[in-house]
């Protein structure tokens, strides 16, 4: 086996990238072909429709064949959709790889969002601000919303760490008080009217239909997710306090201040989706992120995060991320029924855990080697 390909076969995210390919493959292989408009850029720039003449004269709009999932329309639709549960993945697997869990996030996220989409109506072309420059609007919308989800994910992290509850009891609690708080402070109703410029650099796009802006967040969350949990000392202590809490505090690490921290970034990283979704959509609701719950933990899982801790990237939870939605948009291409959508994830997330139980049951029968990194000690900071 050559080198390149050896060390390919090491890296720790590779079987999720073959699996990314052999559904990708199977997409492409049996969705079949639709008609879709032909389209050519027009002399302002955007987009418009190709006429074409019949048999009989008639100027019609020509269509051409193209395979349902292997399109640029629908794999620039897959990136921006992937990329609001990849944020908060990232998050999550911090939390889960601390030996933790948050099933708060889909309310954290629709908090963020309303709070944020209030801000920025008040500085909307129907709000009270509306005559001010929009970009004051748009900093403090942001702030709003960011802020508002890190101090919700820091309240939740002092409540685990001071009452010393399972996070599932106090972020399941969360869950319901948060919503319930979206719901009162919109009474239920659709918040919109935003600056026009927010929408406008949220939603820019190129090619065929690839917003950048969400995507391109995305990468920036990835990249500093890995750099902080694989790079930082603060991210060798979150791996030893889910590998071993005990044994973390026994070794000097301040285990409380590292939890409120995980707790931190997981609110933060919800904000940022729920951000990115007020400028793609141009709304809020207190409906918002409904069952993003089980979609974050499981793209969090299905990218190698282990739920009994110390195991993950953030690398990982987006191309968990990917899986997930790569399933969510095959039931969709295929015809399936959408009711056996959350079935079809739910099994994949078990999936997941049972293949993580058994390859950690496997490596726990091998043989230790005579020489290598099992003779290594490892020196926590």
């Amino acid at each position: 086996m050559s080198p390149p390909l050896r060390s390919a076969l090491r890296f720790q995210e590779s079987g999720l990238v073959l699996v990314i390919l052999a559904l990708a493959g199977l997409l492409t292989w049996f969705s079949g072909r639709v008609a879709m408009p032909a389209l050519e850029t027009g002399p302002d720039g955007t987009p418009q429709r190709v006429f074409t003449t019949d048999a009989a004269g008639n100027r019609v709009p020509l269509s051409v064949e193209k395979n349902k999932f292997l399109n640029a329309q629908n794999l620039a639709q897959l990136a921006k959709d992937t990329s609001f549960i990849a944020i908060m993945a990232v998050g999550m697997s911090i939390v889960i790889i601390a030996g933790g869990i948050d099933l708060s996030v889909g309310a954290i996220y629709a908090l963020a969002s309303t709070v944020g989409a209030l801000v920025l109506r008040y500085y909307g072309p129907g709000g009270a601000a509306a005559g001010g420059p929009p970009w004051i609007g748009i900093g403090l919308g942001a702030t709003a919303a960011v802020g508002t989800a890190a101090l919700c994910g820091l309240l939740n992290g002092g409540l685990i760490v001071a009452l010393r509850v399972h996070p599932f009891i106090i972020t399941l609690g969360a869950m319901a008080i948060l919503r319930g708080i979206a719901f009162v402070a919109t009474k239920g109703q659709s918040i919109g009217g935003f600056p026009p410029a927010f929408r406008g650099l949220i939603r820019y796009e190129v090619g065929n239909g690839l917003s950048i802006v969400p995507l391109a967040v995305m990468l920036l969350v990835t990249v500093g997710g890995s750099i902080f949990l694989s790079r930082l000392a603060i991210g060798r202590r979150i791996y030893a306090i889910g590998s071993n809490e005990l044994a973390a505090r026994f070794s000097g690490i301040r285990v409380e201040r590292v939890k409120l921290g995980v707790y931190l970034l997981t609110g933060f990283t919800a904000g940022v989706a729920a951000l990115l979704s007020l400028g793609y959509y141009g709304a809020a609701t207190s409906g918002d992120g409904q069952g993003y719950e089980l979609n974050v933990i499981a793209a969090a899982v299905v990218g190698g995060a282990s739920l009994t801790g110390g195991k993950g990237s953030a690398l990982g939870a987006v191309l968990g991320a990917l899986v997930i939605q790569m399933i969510s948009s095959g039931i969709v291409i295929l015809g399936i029924d959408q009711n056996y959508s959350q079935i079809i994830i739910g099994s994949v997330v078990i999936a997941a855990v049972v293949l993580d139980k058994l390859n950690t049951w496997l490596a726990s029968r091998r043989p230790p080697s005579l020489g290598g990194d099992n003779h290594k000690k490892t020196i926590l900071p």
